[in-house]
């Protein structure tokens, strides 16, 4: 039992070195702009580019290694709650906070909803686009209707999730993701539809711009976990 809580403490610290890594190889890419754009305006466009993979790599690295010792932690607190009732329970408080944060795969009915660009032909203004305001408002509307999980092209909606407008494209949790945009929430499948077909409702009123949209309830849903990291620098528990 000593040794699996000794295993326990040193895969938890490899985890925390880990996000800790992403962390700073993720904020080294971003301030490689901002801090040193003496420099890169010196760079030919190829040493550019080759940085950037270079940064993308090492960060897509970083996150694999984050994730085999998430696996690796996971495995033992299993092995470590068998042996105890009390680490059994804590096992279970753990394994439903996770899932209740974002933190887990889950399943279960509810509605994939498909959002598409208005044809060419079609195009009147920028509201015949999808844009990331869209997918906000389509969120806030899904949560409103009682939704319990929900992604966006796989990326999960977590409450750290940003949607943001990145030129043509928009950013989610800070990953690239473009047209067509497939919502997936888990929820009652009849309660969100209604929710969501209503009469001036918002789905209602991208269909007047000519916005291309299915809406199809489903029993099989999987909604993935939150592959990013969450770090509170100025959040405390209340004593």
């Amino acid at each position: 039992m000593k040794k699996d809580k000794i295993y326990i403490i040193i895969i938890g610290i490899l985890c925390f070195i880990t996000a800790a890594s992403i962390c700073v190889q993720y904020r080294s890419t971003d301030n490689y702009v901002t801090e040193g754009q003496a420099s890169v305006q010196s760079m030919t466009e190829n040493k550019l580019r080759d940085k950037v993979l270079e940064e993308q790599e090492n960060y897509s690295n970083l996150q694999k290694e984050l994730e085999v010792a998430q696996t690796q932690l996971e495995e033992l607190r299993k092995v470590s709650a068998a042996n105890s009732e009390e680490a059994k329970q804590l096992e279970e408080q753990l394994t439903e906070k996770n899932r209740l944060l974002g933190y887990t795969d889950v399943t279960g009915k509810g509605l994939i909803i498909t959002l598409r660009d208005a044809d060419s032909t079609d195009q009147n203004s920028s509201n015949s686009l999808v844009h990331n305001l869209d997918l906000v408002d389509v969120v806030n509307e899904l949560f409103n209707a009682g939704a319990e999980a929900i992604s966006i092209n796989d990326q999960r909606i977590v409450s750290t999730t940003s949607i943001i407008c990145n030129g043509n494209i928009v950013r989610i949790n800070n990953e690239k993701i473009s047209v067509p945009f497939v919502i997936k929430a888990i929820g009652s499948p009849d309660a969100l539809y209604d929710t969501m077909m209503r009469p001036d409702g918002y789905l209602d009123l991208m269909q007047d711009y000519k916005i291309k949209l299915t809406v199809e309830k489903k029993d099989d849903i999987t909604v993935p976990k939150y592959s990013g990291t969450i770090k509170n620098d100025y959040l405390q528990a209340v004593e």
